[in-house]
């Protein structure tokens, strides 16, 4: 049973690791040839090069490359309201990005729910490389530059729970709140307790409204 457990989860770090675009760091949403990135998918596989590490699948310094790859890919793309060529707005992320340019790819949305799983990824590396050594330092600054970048609030469009998406076709038109128990709780822990552009305590309020209780017994 071990064996049949570690071969199962080295497979699925083997996915992380081989569909990547080693020269920005950017892994595919699937693995076809044509499959952008997608920003869960790499906030998935930063947390998998951390597994792997302590697996001794790949060494420590390979998966700190790579996840700097990656990190410094984020950083420094260009974000802003243009319908092309760029990798997001307001310090979150389009859902798929191009494997080479590592800019929007086919209309797709800013999306909360998806930064928010990229941004789980790099706070894993970040807390995974915690020694006083340079490089270490250097995912560490990267990762707080990039999460304190997003603009948590802006999601919201003063609506009281933070919105799906953003379009820079369409703006919020057709992007409902983030209401009931689903994923979206990583999202609003993540967006409450940002250092930098939090939303209200009482968002968690607006997400939590929708749950259905029941009582047993």
């Amino acid at each position: 049973t071990e064996a049949l457990l570690d071969t199962l989860q080295h497979t699925a770090f083997n996915f992380f690791w081989n569909e990547v675009n080693a020269s920005n760091g950017l892994i595919r949403d699937r693995n076809t040839t044509w499959s952008p990135c997608s920003i869960a998918s790499l906030g998935f596989g930063m947390s998998a090069i951390c597994v792997g590490i302590d697996h001794g699948w790949i060494t420590r310094t390979q998966g700190r490359d790579r996840i700097l790859t990656a990190l410094q890919t984020l950083w420094t793309k260009p974000q802003g309201t243009a319908v092309s060529g760029m990798i997001g707005y307001k310090g979150l992320y389009y859902h798929f990005l191009d494997m080479n340019t590592g800019t929007r790819t086919w209309t797709c949305e800013l999306s909360t729910i998806d930064t928010a799983l990229l941004f789980a990824g790099i706070i894993d590396a970040k807390q995974y490389f915690s020694t006083s050594d340079p490089m270490d330092a250097l995912v560490r600054q990267y990762a707080d530059s990039i999460t304190y970048r997003a603009d948590w609030d802006f999601m919201r469009n003063s609506n009281p729970g933070i919105l799906m998406g953003w379009k820079p076709e369409t703006g919020f038109a057709g992007y409902g709140q983030w209401i009931g128990y689903n994923e979206a709780m990583i999202l609003y822990l993540l967006a409450l307790g940002s250092p930098t552009h939090a939303v209200p305590a009482s968002a968690w309020n607006t997400w939590t409204s929708g749950y259905t209780w029941y009582s047993y017994g």
